[in-house]
C-alpha cells in the first residue's frame, strides 16, 4: 500500500497540467472556428412547391360552341395543327339559312318600293313646276285679254255716250242710242268677268299646291316608314348571318388542338360546351402554387430558381434554371400563383411539352447557419 500511494504522489509531481491545458485549448479553438462560421458563413433558404407545370406563356384557348345544335362535322383532331380561322366544328345550320334567305328577300323587295315612291316624289315636284309655268302663261293671256275687253268696252262706252248726244240733238232715234248703251254694257261686263277670271287662276295655284304638298307629305312618310322597316330587315339579316356563323366553330389563334372531346355527326351539342383546347405556339413558362405563408413577403420577382421535372430524375438529365417573374398579388384556392421564366438549356436532352409536371426550388434569401439555428429553436420553444 505505501508504495501505491508513492507512485500516485510521483505521478501528481511530475503532472504540470499540460494535457488539460491542450484540451482545453483545441476545445475553445473548435467553438470560436464554429462561431466563426456560424456568424460569417452564408446558407441559402429555399421555398418549395411539388405543385408546378410547364404552361405555354400565351393562354389556352379554349374550343367552345356558342349555339346549340346537331353535329355535322368535326376537324378536332388531337395534336393538329391549327390557323386562325379553320373550321373545328359545324353544326346543323338548315333552318338559320333558310331565315337568312328570306330575310334577303325581303329587303330585297323594299328597294323597287321605295324607288316608285321616290319617282311619285319626283312627278309631284315636276307637276309643281309645270303648274305654275302653264300658270304664269294662263295669267299672261287672260290678262291680255282682260286688256282687250276692257279697251272694247270703253269704245263702246264712248260710242254709246255719242250716240245719247246724237239722240238728244235730234240725229238718230232713240232705239239706236239705246242698242249703242246696251252693247257699251255687254262689253264692260265682258271685261269684268275676263278680271275675275284672271283673279281666280292665283289662288286656284296655291289650293292646288297645298294638295300636292299633302301629297307629298304622304309620300315622304311612306318612305321614311319603308327605310326603317329596310333598316331593320338589313340588321335582322345581320342577326341571321351570324347565327349562321356561331354553327361554324373556327380556330381563333394559332397552334395545336389538345383535350379533344371525342364528336360524332348527330350528336347534339349545348351552347357553351368545352369541345377541345388550342395550344398557343409560344414560350413555355413554370407555373407554381405557393403556401401564401411561403410566397407572400418572401417570393418577389427577379429571384433565382431550380425546377425539377417529373419523369427526368435530375441525377440523369439535370435540373433548369429559371427566374421568377410574376408573384399574384391574392390567394386562390389557398395557394399563391407564381409564374418563373424558364433560361435557355440547348444541351438539356428533356422534350419541353406543355403540362409537363415537376417541383421548383426558390432562393428567397442567404442567411447565417447560427440565424437559422436561433430561428428553429424559436420554432421548438413556440409549438410547445
Amino acid at each position: 500500500m505505501p508504495g501505491s500511494f508513492q507512485h500516485v504522489n510521483q505521478s501528481l509531481r511530475l503532472d504540470r497540467g499540460l494535457r488539460s491545458i491542450t484540451a482545453i485549448g483545441a476545445a475553445i479553438l473548435l467553438m470560436g472556428a464554429w462561431l466563426t462560421w456560424g456568424i460569417t458563413a452564408r446558407l441559402t433558404q429555399y421555398e418549395v412547391s411539388d405543385v408546378a407545370r410547364l404552361e405555354v406563356a400565351g393562354a389556352a384557348y379554349p374550343v367552345q360552341a356558342n349555339a346549340s345544335g346537331r353535329l355535322t362535322g368535326s376537324e378536332l383532331i388531337l395534336g393538329r395543327e391549327v390557323h386562325p380561322g379553320d373550321i373545328l366544328v359545324e353544326l346543323d345550320s338548315n333552318d338559320e339559312q333558310l331565315s337568312v334567305a328570306q330575310e334577303r328577300a325581303h329587303l330585297a323587295s323594299l328597294d323597287p318600293e321605295l324607288a316608285a315612291l321616290r319617282s311619285q316624289i319626283r312627278s309631284e315636284e315636276e307637276g309643281r313646276a309645270s303648274e305654275r309655268t302653264v300658270l304664269t302663261l294662263s295669267t299672261d293671256g287672260a290678262q291680255a285679254q282682260y286688256r282687250q275687253a276692257l279697251t272694247q268696252a270703253r269704245q263702246a262706252e264712248q260710242e254709246a255716250a255719242r250716240a245719247d248726244r246724237l239722240r238728244a240733238e235730234g240725229l238718230i232715234s232713240t232705239a239706236d242710242a239705246e242698242r249703242a248703251g246696251a252693247d257699251a254694257a255687254s262689253r264692260r261686263a265682258a271685261a269684268d268677268s275676263m278680271q275675275v277670271a284672271v283673279a281666280r287662276l292665283q289662288p286656284e295655284l296655291q289650293v292646288r299646291n297645298r294638295d300636292r304638298d299633302v301629297r307629298l307629305k304622304q309620300l315622304q312618310e311612306e318612305i321614311t316608314k319603308v327605310e326603317a322597316e329596310a333598316v331593320a330587315s338589313s340588321a335582322n339579316c345581320k342577326r341571321l348571318e351570324f347565327e349562321v356563323r356561331k354553327r361554324s366553330i373556327r380556330a381563333a389563334v394559332f397552334g395545336r388542338l389538345s383535350e379533344c372531346t371525342p364528336l360524332r355527326p348527330g350528336a347534339h351539342i349545348a351552347e357553351g360546351q368545352q369541345l377541345g383546347v388550342i395550344i398557343p405556339d409560344s414560350k413555355l413558362q413554370l407555373v407554381a402554387e405557393f403556401e401564401p405563408s411561403a410566397a407572400f413577403g418572401k417570393i418577389h420577382p427577379g429571384q433565382n430558381a431550380v425546377i425539377r421535372l417529373q419523369g427526368f430524375p435530375w441525377a440523369q438529365f439535370g435540373t433548369l434554371k429559371a427566374q421568377v417573374t410574376e408573384v399574384a398579388g391574392e390567394i386562390r384556392d389557398n395557394k399563391v400563383r407564381v409564374e418563373l421564366a424558364i433560361e435557355p438549356a440547348p444541351r438539356s436532352r428533356i422534350p419541353f411539352q406543355h403540362g409537363m409536371p415537376g417541383s421548383v426550388e426558390v432562393e428567397v434569401s442567404q442567411t447565417s447557419p447560427l440565424l437559422l439555428l436561433l430561428r428553429l429553436a424559436g420554432k421548438v420553444m413556440g409549438a410547445h
